[in-house]
């Protein structure tokens, strides 16, 4: 089985439907963002902090192309497809699902949730609408797009196997 990425905005489900998806098909998932901080020995809100935004984003090209791609399911980090040769890399080597969620539910999903460096501060709201809205092509460059927005986990992960046959 060729790897099977998952692409889509922060709060979209990537990490949830891997792991589901990792159960069912029985074979390995990786989080890039995990993996970043597992090769770095740092978090990412720090990494942000103490290297900026361009150094977390050369990790996470080396971390997915370090990554193993047959019989897994990659979650990736929600801007992970900024970079052309990311968004490359993943269709040359292997089958791109964007998990495509709307940014009101975005919102409600990432409400509490301070570990984000990119919504750090006011107005939250703009900052998703405006991040979503400059990232939406590049999402949509994938082989298939699944609207998450008020589905159940199962029923994402079973319309993803229906896809991957």
């Amino acid at each position: 089985m060729r790897a099977i990425y998952l692409t889509g905005f922060m709060g979209s489900g990537k990490t949830t439907i891997a792991e589901k998806l990792s159960f069912e098909l029985t074979v390995p998932t990786i989080d890039t963002d995990d993996h970043i901080e597992e090769v770095t020995g740092k978090a990412i809100p720090d990494i942000f902090a103490s290297e900026g935004e361009e150094a977390f984003r050369k990790y996470e090209s080396q971390s997915l192309e370090s990554i193993p791609n047959k019989n897994i399911i990659i979650s990736t980090g929600g801007g992970i497809i900024l970079k052309e040769q990311n968004r490359e890399f993943m269709k040359k080597h292997g089958i791109v699902i964007y998990l495509h969620c709307d940014p009101e539910e975005i919102l409600k999903r990432l409400e509490g949730d301070s570990s984000r460096p990119l919504l750090k501060g006011d107005n939250r709201k703009a900052k998703i609408e405006s991040i979503f809205s400059e990232r939406l092509s590049l999402y949509r460059e994938a082989h298939f797009e699944i609207d998450t927005t008020n589905r159940s986990v199962s029923e994402i992960a079973e319309e993803i196997q229906d896809i991957i046959g």
